[in-house]
Order: C-alpha cells, then structure tokens, then sequence
C-alpha cells in the first residue's frame, strides 16, 4: 500500500479507533495513545494491508488488543478499592522512587534507539508480541526482528549501566 492510499483508507478511521479507545479505557490519554500506537503498528504493516479483507476491522482487533494490554498494565500496578485507586503494597517509597527514576531514564534510552530497534523493542517487551507476530507486522523477517531486539537490548543496557556509573 503506498502512502496515499494510507492516508485514504487508514487516516479517516481515527474517529471510530479513539472513541473505541476511550470507551475501553475512559481515560482520553490513554486512548490517543493506543490509537497512535494503531497508527503505527498499521503504518509498518502498510505492504500487507491490502492483503486484508477489511482494514477498519483490523484497525478496531489492534485497538482492542492494545486496550486489553493497558488495562492489564494498569492492574499490574493499581488495585481498586471502594472507587478510590491506591498503589499497591510493595517497596519502601525511596526504593519506589528509585525505580521509578531508573524506569524513567531507561524510557529516555529507548527513545534514542533507531526507529525499527526501538519499535521492536517495545512490541517485544511493552506489547509482549512474539518474534514472529513482530516480524509480520513490521514486515521484515523474523530472524531481522531478533537480531534487532539484540541491538537494541545491548545498546540499552551499555548505556544505563554507563549513566548509572556516573
């Protein structure tokens, strides 16, 4: 699919994926969110969309997937007690914060990867896709898709455990 017909066929659905999104989600950021995730997801796929018999379906199956995945996250780290939301019983405040600083500065680092290191990366590790789900949707092959998770992994660790150093 060439980028005009992406922009024709894909771009127009944003509407019914965000309030999709929102309905799962009822959380606006979180929604504009998934759906720039669709987006991306759709875009390095966009060789094989014409393979589909229907986009907006496909659209909506990837919107409810990655929906599905945030609410997971988000129980992972809240439980709901009585309508209120409390962080879940877990480590001391400073090592809480610490963590978060370290999960925060490894983010920083991904954000620096190459753009298919970094987008396999987080399918693998965010998305919790397999290498093989990975390689169909980039479009590269599965051997391409490990060999860039060992870039990225490798450049990520050489640069925090550098930045921790200091």
């Amino acid at each position: 699919m060439r980028p005009e017909q992406f922009k024709e066929k894909v771009l127009p659905l944003r509407g019914q994926l965000l309030s999709y999104a929102k309905r799962m989600l009822d959380d606006s950021a979180d929604a504009e969110d998934v759906v720039q995730d669709v987006y991306l997801k759709l875009w390095y796929m966009r060789a094989d969309l014409d393979n589909y018999r229907s986009i907006p379906a496909l659209s909506a199956q990837i919107t409810k997937n990655l929906c599905l995945n945030k609410i997971k996250e988000r129980r992972r780290t809240y439980d709901g007690l009585d309508g209120l939301t409390v962080e879940s019983p877990g480590p001391a405040p400073d090592t809480q914060l610490e963590e978060k600083d370290s999960v925060a500065h490894l983010m920083r680092i991904i954000d620096c990867l190459p753009g298919l290191q970094q987008t396999v990366l987080r399918m693998k590790h965010v998305d919790g896709f397999d290498v093989e789900e990975i390689a169909s949707i980039t479009g590269t092959a599965p051997e391409a898709v490990r060999v860039n998770l060992s870039r990225a992994r490798k450049k990520v660790k050489e640069l925090f455990f550098n930045m921790e150093k200091r």
